[in-house]
C-alpha cells in the first residue's frame, strides 16, 4: 500500500512589509507551505508614503493588496489577522481575526517581520497633536491636516489668525523629515497658489526641527550641507541641535528655550520596533535593545531557537540600518536559510548587509544621494532616486501610473489627491483640546 507523502514544511511569516513579503516571494519554488499573516491586507511601500501625504500619489499606488501580490504563488496564502502572542515550545502563534475570533497558527519555521512603529521619545500623548507617517491612515491624516490648514487660513478674518494657520513644522531631519518639509513647501509655493483668493499660500512658513547637529545624519557631510542649503532655498527654516521638549496645538517648545509656532506639526523623528518584538523576546527568553529591537544571532535566528528568525526593523544587528533595502536582503536571507535546511545543505553564512547607498529628495530638481562611495546631487540624484524607487514598486501597473503622476506633477504643478478626510484623526486639534 502506498504511503502518504510527508506533509510540506510549514513556514509562517508574520508581517507583509518588505522583509516578510520578500521572504515569501523568495520561497515561491521551495517545497513549503507558506502562511503570511498581517493585520493589514496590503503591502506598504513606505519610502513613498510622504507623497501620499502631500497629494502626489494615491493610496493604491503605494499599497498593493497582499493577496494580489501573491496570487500566482501557489504555495502561499494570506491571512488577515493580528498576532497577539507566541508559544515557541508548541511552535504556535496566537492571532485574532477581524471579528475577534482566536486563531492558533502552527509552523515549522517562523519568520517574524513585524516592522516598526513611531517613537515619540516617551511622549505618546503628543500623537494626537503631531501625526506620524507609518501607515496609510497616518498619510491620510497628515494630508487632511495640511490641506485643512490652508482652508482655515482662507476663512480667517484677521492677519494674525491667517498667519497662524500658515505655519507648519516637521520634527525630524532624516530622509522622511526633509522630504516632507520640502513637499509641504512646494505644495504651498507651487500647487495651491492659484486656487485661493483670500490668501497667498506662498507666504506659508515651514520649519524643520532636528535634535542632532545636522540633517541626514547618516549621509556624508557634503550631502548634509547640500540638503540644508536646498531646504533653505525652498524657504524651509532648518533648526538643528534643537530637540522638542513640549508640544501643544500652537507649536513646539525646544530644549534651547526657543519656541516654534506652528498649528500643523508632523512627526518624523524616529521609530521603535513593533511591540511584537518584546512579546517574542519574552517567549524566547532573550532581550530587546533600547529601541525595542530583538537581539538576534548573526544568521538572524534567535538564540537557542534556530527555527525562529527575526528580520527587518525589529531585529538588532550591528551595522544594519532600519531601511527598506536591509529588510529586503534579510527576507531573502531567511528564505535561503529555509531552502538550504530542507535540502540538507550547510546553512548560509551570517547575514551580511550590502549597503547600496542612500537617497533623499528635497524638492523639485533637488535631491542628494551616495552609492558605493560616489556622491551626487541635484537632477542626477533625483533621476537615480526615481529609477530605484520605481524598480522596487510592486507591479508594472503601479510603476507606470507612478511615473505618469510624477511627470504630471512636474509639468502641470498639480497633485493627484487632495481629499480632506473626516473624523478625529483628520481634524486639527484646538488649543483647548491640547492643553491639560
Amino acid at each position: 500500500m502506498r504511503q502518504n507523502p510527508d506533509p510540506p514544511h510549514r513556514v509562517l511569516i508574520v508581517g507583509g512589509g518588505f522583509g516578510g513579503l520578500y521572504a515569501a516571494k523568495a520561497l515561491r519554488r521551495a517545497p513549503v507551505e507558506i502562511t503570511l499573516v498581517d493585520r493589514a491586507n496590503h503591502h506598504l511601500f513606505q519610502p513613498l508614503l510622504y507623497q501620499v501625504s502631500t497629494g502626489m500619489l494615491t493610496e493604491g499606488e503605494v499599497a498593493p493588496p497582499l493577496r494580489g501580490v501573491l496570487r500566482r504563488q501557489a504555495n502561499a496564502r494570506v491571512l488577515l489577522a493580528e498576532v497577539t502572542g507566541f508559544d515557541l515550545d508548541a511552535r504556535a502563534v496566537a492571532a485574532r481575526a477581524p471579528d475577534g475570533q482566536a486563531l492558533a497558527l502552527g509552523y515549522d519555521t517562523l519568520i517574524v517581520a513585524a516592522g516598526a512603529t513611531t517613537d515619540y521619545v516617551g511622549h505618546e500623548d503628543w500623537a494626537p497633536l503631531a501625526p506620524s507617517l507609518k501607515s496609510l491612515d497616518d498619510a491620510r491624516a497628515v494630508r487632511s491636516r495640511v490641506l485643512r490648514a490652508f482652508e482655515m487660513a482662507e476663512l480667517a478674518t484677521g492677519a494674525a489668525e491667517r498667519e497662524a494657520w500658515l505655519r507648519f513644522a516637521v520634527v525630524g531631519g532624516g530622509p522622511t523629515g526633509i522630504e516632507l518639509a520640502g513637499q509641504v513647501a512646494a505644495l504651498a509655493r507651487r500647487t495651491l497658489r492659484p486656487d485661493y483668493r483670500a490668501i497667498d499660500t506662498a507666504t506659508a512658513s515651514v520649519a524643520l526641527v532636528e535634535a542632532g547637529p545636522q540633517v541626514l545624519a547618516e549621509f556624508p557631510e557634503p550631502l548634509r550641507d547640500r540638503a540644508a542649503r536646498d531646504l533653505g532655498r525652498l524657504g524651509v527654516d532648518v533648526r538643528t541641535g534643537a530637540a522638542a521638549t513640549g508640544l501643544d496645538a500652537e507649536g513646539l517648545e525646544l530644549e534651547t528655550g526657543e519656541r516654534v509656532e506652528a498649528r500643523t506639526v508632523i512627526w518624523a523623528a524616529g521609530v521603535k520596533a513593533s511591540p511584537l518584538a518584546a512579546r517574542l523576546a519574552e517567549a524566547a527568553g532573550t532581550r530587546v535593545d533600547r529601541r525595542g529591537r530583538l537581539e538576534v544571532e548573526p544568521d538572524l535566528t534567535l538564540a537557542g531557537r534556530p527555527e525562529v528568525l527575526a528580520i527587518g526593523d525589529m531585529a538588532a544587528l550591528d551595522g544594519v540600518p532600519g531601511v527598506a533595502p536591509a529588510a529586503m536582503q534579510q527576507g531573502r536571507h531567511a528564505a535561503r536559510t529555509v531552502r538550504r535546511r530542507l535540502a540538507g545543505r550547510p546553512e548560509p553564512r551570517p547575514f551580511r548587509y550590502l549597503d547600496k547607498g542612500r537617497l533623499a529628495v528635497i524638492g523639485r530638481h533637488r535631491a542628494v544621494g551616495s552609492a558605493f562611495g560616489i556622491r551626487f546631487s541635484g537632477l542626477l540624484a533625483l533621476l537615480v532616486w526615481a529609477v530605484v524607487h520605481v524598480r522596487y514598486l510592486i507591479g508594472w501597473g503601479n510603476r507606470l501610473v507612478t511615473v505618469t503622476r510624477w511627470l504630471w506633477t512636474m509639468l502641470a504643478r498639480d497633485r493627484a489627491e487632495r481629499v480632506i478626510g473626516s473624523g478625529p484623526a483628520h481634524a486639527l486639534p484646538t488649543a483647548a483640546e491640547a492643553r491639560p
